[in-house]
């Protein structure tokens, strides 16, 4: 499919400005460009290790979100160095709470290998970078143009809308993203390559917005078919969503007086590496009896109390509802293999998902009700 097939026939003649689009983008930048702790002032070279860091965490997230997370990371540990020498269960008890866990791991694999194989030094081109751990097409697009100025346009979320708008792109994603990343390519400028890029995702995420976009103050506006129709609202098209089948376990919260009884999830698989409490397997259509069998065997315990309701929880590729089980037993009681018993006082300290505080929370009557 060429570019211009993708656009259906407008009512309203729109201007071609393609010459100047990325002029007046970079324009607008300078004016209104956002400060965020990761982003160089202007003038400044970017720090690369602050440009992959932020990147790794931008992944699904948003910025409000990762804000505290990023000042947290490079308070510990200022380079790359440091933090590819810090072990993979302190990086997952700093990410606690940020979601998509795999990001951890891959994140701290990355910095071993930029330490070990590079000599603490990032790679500066596309290539070398998307042979690191855990960086794909667009962080390392992202990574090269912001970090060291190659001329590349990595396509995220804001640019994917800014796109799709200013050019009218009938096709769906994710069916779209190639012909996406070929106009994207067009606002690049002759230099200023990481600004281009920057100036795009600034654009989708202040004025550009998903709902109510605020077309008069785009420095595009004069040029975007969505605008000349009305229909920018309508932009990206996105296939229907497939929700995936909801999957159902039980967890076994145990305290033995201030303590509670945790394991380590395997290194490998959803949240591999994070602590949780014992359950069971989480499955389509298991019943609660099968889940409960499941439940740890610890000397003594012999009765286990249901909490009412369920703790649920939306992963991305599928719905979760876990009932909650509850036991206490004596002090000197042992944990089960393979398990271990960590103050409940210094939980906050632990590399607990967002799904395990809520099951804890809910067990321990720390909040109102389940949690959804």
């Amino acid at each position: 499919m060429s570019p211009r097939s993708a656009l259906k026939p407008t009512s309203k003649p729109v201007r071609s400005k393609a010459s100047s689009r990325p002029k007046l983008l970079l324009a607008w930048y300078d004016r209104h460009r956002r400060r965020l702790p990761w982003r160089a002032a202007p003038g400044e070279a970017s720090d690369p290790y602050r440009v992959w860091l932020s990147e790794i965490m931008l992944q699904q997230t948003t910025v409000k979100a990762v804000g505290p997370y990023f000042e947290k990371f490079v308070a510990r540990w200022p380079d790359v160095t440091g933090l590819g020498r810090a072990s993979l269960d302190d990086v997952l008890r700093m990410w606690a709470g940020l979601g998509y866990y795999s990001r951890a791991r891959n994140l701290h694999a990355c910095a071993v290998a930029v330490m070990r194989e590079h000599g603490g030094v990032f790679p500066d081109t596309e290539e070398g970078l998307r042979a690191l751990p855990g960086i794909g097409p667009y962080t390392a697009a992202a990574i090269a143009a912001i970090a060291f100025d190659r001329r590349t346009m990595p396509v995220d979320g804001n640019i994917e809308r800014v796109v799709t708008r200013l050019f009218a792109v009938e096709e769906e994603l994710p069916q779209a993203k190639p012909l996406i990343q070929q106009f994207a390519a067009t606002l690049l400028a002759e230099s200023r390559a990481g600004d281009s890029a920057q100036a795009l995702m600034d654009l989708g995420a202040s004025i550009c917005t998903p709902k109510k976009p605020a077309c008069s103050l785009c420095p595009l506006n004069e040029d975007c078919t969505a605008c000349a129709l009305g229909t920018q609202e309508t932009f990206p098209r996105k296939a229907p969503k497939k929700s995936g089948t909801l999957r159902r376990g039980a967890a076994f919260v145990v305290t033995r007086g201030n303590e509670l009884l945790v394991r380590s999830r395997p290194e490998k698989g959803l949240l591999g590496g994070m602590t949780e409490v014992p359950g069971s397997d989480w499955l389509a259509g298991q019943d609660d009896a099968a889940a409960k069998q499941q439940a740890p065997e610890l000397k003594g315990l012999t009765r286990w109390q249901r909490k009412v309701g369920v703790v649920t929880h939306v992963f991305t590729h599928f719905p979760l509802e876990l009932v909650v089980y509850t036991a206490k037993v004596e002090a000197r009681t042992r944990a089960p293999e393979g398990m271990r018993w960590v103050p409940i006082a210094t939980l906050a300290g632990e590399a607990l998902p967002n799904v395990m505080r809520k099951v804890i929370a809910h067990a321990l009557d720390l909040s109102s009700g389940p949690s959804s």
